[in-house]
């Protein structure tokens, strides 16, 4: 009984504290901003585009078919669009970067959005709304019909991450490939596999020492779990090179694509507190969901949760970052289900280029 006294006193206090602490400022809004009107972009916009070049074998990009994909892209329409690395997996393959830009080798005074997919490597949708989204683009720019297509290239840097996560997309599993070595990377054995990448940014990384009782079971110091963290914030080569990338680059909006859930979810993860910037949060949220028709809410009432992407992206970078939980499943088997997932957050995205002009 006294065991379970200390228990739930721990969980009140831990509640207490977190509640009150004191985020720093991410500066004033004006209220114009705040509540600002939905945009244009995709109202009227009828987007019914088949991906026709490099066809999957099956309904979802293998990392070389993606790897060809894109390559093949941006030999195609070089002046818009080209693909870089910006790191390597344990298991050796590039981290792909897409930028989508009418002067696409020079970096512009202008806001970037960054989009990325498959943090983790079993939610294969996620990357697949990517890639059908790049394509879409240059292949419309010149498209008369489409004008949000042209407006959205010539004023936003576009840049994407379709596969955060490649090794953890062929080996169809949620975490990374690297080896761990105990929970805390002490032991000379192999002990387990891989770390869940969207747990292992910065931000407030040992919250979990402090309060077990309320975010055990979302992540995890159990190297075994699916949902651990690593030895220590940004352990993992994904996320070291998402990190470099995002402190070198003025982003000012960002979507990480999950599934499923049908959700749109923005910070914070870690506290019931809502953000600074919540008015603005919810406008854009409240715009996303009428394209997609998702629920929108702050990440913790989906569970709370510790070093994901979107809360470090705001708390260090003041990015306006969501997490979009794609569907109703990991992987819809269904063509149709993902066509429509693709269609519909290709219009998610022309929206958000163009909302990134009025931040």
């Amino acid at each position: 009984m006294k065991k379970t006294y200390i228990a739930l006193s721990l969980v009140f206090i831990g509640m207490m504290l977190i509640e009150s602490y004191s985020f720093p400022s991410a500066g004033k809004l004006s209220a114009s901003l705040k509540t600002a009107p939905l945009s244009y972009a995709g109202q009227g916009v009828n987007i019914q585009h088949q991906i026709q070049t490099t066809q999957p074998t099956d309904l979802y990009h293998t990392y070389s078919e993606m790897t060809a994909l894109l390559q093949s892209l941006a030999a195609t329409y070089p002046d818009i669009m080209s693909v870089s690395s910006i790191g390597e997996t344990y298991e050796g393959r590039n981290l792909w970067l897409v930028k989508i830009s009418d002067n696409v080798n020079q970096d512009e005074q202008e806001p970037g959005v960054l989009f990325m997919g498959a943090h983790h490597g079993n939610e294969k949708s996620s990357y697949e709304v990517c890639l059908y989204f790049i394509q879409y683009m240059v292949e419309h720019y010149d498209n008369a019909s489409t004008p949000e297509v042209r407006t959205s290239i010539n004023a936003t840097q576009i840049y994407l991450i379709p596969m955060v996560n490649p090794d953890g997309v062929e080996r169809d599993m949620r975490k990374d490939r690297e080896p761990n070595h105990g929970s805390f990377g002490f032991r000379r054995q192999v002990t387990s596999y891989g770390v869940d990448l969207n747990r292992n940014y910065g931000q407030h990384w040992l919250y979990l020492f402090l309060f077990p009782y309320i975010f055990s079971g979302s992540t995890s110091w159990v190297d075994s779990s699916d949902v651990y963290r690593g030895p220590w914030p940004f352990s993992a080569n994904e996320t070291k090179a998402v990190r470099q990338f995002v402190i070198t680059h003025n982003i000012s909006l960002s979507i990480s694509y999950h599934s499923y859930g049908e959700l749109v979810l923005y910070p914070w993860g870690y506290t019931t507190r809502p953000p600074k910037d919540k008015s603005l949060f919810v406008s854009i949220g409240s715009n996303i969901s009428t394209f997609d028709k998702y629920q929108v809410e702050q990440s913790i009432r989906l569970y709370p949760t510790l070093g994901d992407s979107c809360d470090w992206m705001y708390a260090t970078q003041r990015i306006f970052a969501f997490t979009i939980e794609l569907g109703t499943s990991y992987a819809p088997s269904d063509p149709e289900v993902l066509q429509n997932l693709c269609v519909n957050h290709t219009i998610v995205n022309l929206y958000i280029c163009q909302r990134a002009q009025t931040l």
